[in-house]
């Protein structure tokens, strides 16, 4: 029987297997993403521009709810993880195994009841109308997202090939219920239910990969669910709330926003929101899939080698994202307006505008992709989440007022404002660490010679 295994060591060097493992999941996404403007445009023809605002409001809901709820475990995982998956430590990394599985199961408890009260209780303030709130049982799905170890599993044992066909099988099974809901002239309920499917699928496929990849590395000799959780693994706790409260406010970025400007402005407004988004994200995924490729290569570099190789990487990868900005923003600017007319119909051309300042803001955030990663694999989360924090209650504050002068338009270029102000907040979080630390040697050393002196 062979004993656990960290993943199998390879010439390439850091930077080569983050692209690589990027690579991986751009294959996937790729596919993932084309099918995903498929669905989309079946739902939106389908649907028309009231209904599949509404519709975007309610998926809007259940994403924002499922992010806020859902512990980051994968990055817990990872952080914890990778020191005994290396040095073969089964016990210990079993331990994180079983933390971080606690923190899926009471993430998942959590917001099914919130979401299935929330549903009813809100339906109004949050866009849609009393009689449109059974749609919203669409929560149910939110048992589908939560579970985040998976992802931490399959991403430390460099089986990104595993998430690349998890991504495409979800947009299959979303276009193929759309289609099926379409041909049919279902209601919005059925066209939720599709999503919900592909979501459903999705997960399932994910957690069997990770199994199976347990079950080959032996990793499940053993394995209790009783045992400690926390015990042993000092600043566990609050690595795992700060992670979670800095994807939290991540979201207000998203889906707060498709909320916000679907209760102040409209469903119609919303939907538009929402396929701007969705375009945005499509355009920007090939470089925003080096984040996931980029932790568990940072974790290495943390265990084996240190800070100052864990900087160079980010650098790599900073240097390489800067020229694809450019294209990206261009790209929506210039051809925007008649994709969407083409892909979605006429009626929601008016969409374009909002896409250009969104794809905008997605782009500064690549270019400064590499910040927040680096600030969490130096177990500085709470770095990263005061950033977040501080950033997220200026740009909510002042939400309100821009969407009530400028309607949607304002809510983007409010965006564009968030996007920069967490880039420089997270560069400045950096530089002052390493202005900090040779002050704090040298006092070190003033002290320890000060003590040497005594008689």
């Amino acid at each position: 029987m062979s004993s656990p295994a960290a993943p199998s060591p390879r010439r390439s060097t850091p930077f080569r297997r983050v692209v690589s493992n990027a690579g991986l999941l751009l294959g996937g996404k790729s596919v993932s993403a084309v099918i995903s403007l498929a669905y989309l445009a079946i739902t939106a023809r389908g649907l028309g521009v009231a209904a599949f605002g509404v519709l975007a409001l309610i998926h809007a809901f259940v994403q924002f709810l499922g992010e806020v709820v859902k512990f980051q475990s994968w990055q817990t995982l990872i952080h914890y993880g990778a020191g005994p998956l290396a040095e073969r430590r089964l016990p210990a990394f079993q331990q994180v195994l079983r933390f971080s599985l606690f923190l899926d199961a009471a993430s998942l408890v959590v917001g099914l009841v919130i979401g299935v009260a929330g549903a009813f209780l809100f339906a109004g303030p949050l866009g849609w109308k009393g009689e449109e709130a059974p749609a919203a049982a669409y929560v149910v799905s939110i048992a589908f997202m939560v579970s985040a170890t998976p992802l931490g599993l399959l991403r430390l044992f460099d089986r990104f090939d595993v998430m690349a066909w998890q991504a495409a099988a979800i947009s299959v099974v979303r276009v193929a219920g759309c289609g099926l809901v379409a041909a049919l002239d279902g209601p919005l309920e059925a066209y939720l239910l599709a999503w919900g499917a592909g979501t459903a699928v999705g997960f399932t496929y994910l957690a069997h990969g990770a199994w199976r990849e347990l079950r080959a590395r032996n990793l499940l000799d053993g394995f209790t669910w009783r045992g400690p959780l926390a015990e042993g693994l000092p600043g566990v706790w609050r690595f795992a709330w700060s992670t979670n409260l800095s994807a939290t406010l991540d979201v207000a970025f998203t889906h707060v926003v498709t909320l916000a400007v679907g209760a102040w402005v409209g469903p119609a407004q919303a939907g538009f929101w929402r396929l701007g988004r969705q375009v945005a994200d499509a355009i920007a995924k090939p470089a925003k899939l080096l984040t996931p490729a980029l932790y568990p290569e940072l974790a290495r570099l943390r265990v084996a080698e240190g800070e100052a190789q864990m900087a160079r990487l980010a650098l790599q990868i900073g240097a390489t994202t800067g020229a694809f900005c450019m294209v990206i923003v261009a790209t929506a600017a210039f051809a925007g307006a008649p994709l969407l007319g083409l892909i979605m119909g006429r009626e929601f051309a008016p969409a374009a505008e909002l896409m250009t300042w969104q794809v905008a803001a997605a782009a500064i955030g690549i270019f400064a992709l590499p910040l927040e990663p680096m600030l969490v694999s130096q177990g500085r989360p709470e770095a990263a989440f005061r950033v977040r924090l501080v950033v997220s209650l200026a740009f909510l504050a002042t939400l309100p007022a821009v969407v009530d002068i400028y309607g949607a338009r304002g809510a983007a270029i409010g965006l564009i404002a968030a996007a920069v102000a967490m880039a420089l907040g997270n560069l400045g979080m950096l530089l002052r660490r390493r202005h900090m630390r040779p002050a704090q040697q040298a006092a070190c050393g003033d002290s320890h010679a000060g003590v040497k002196d005594r008689p």
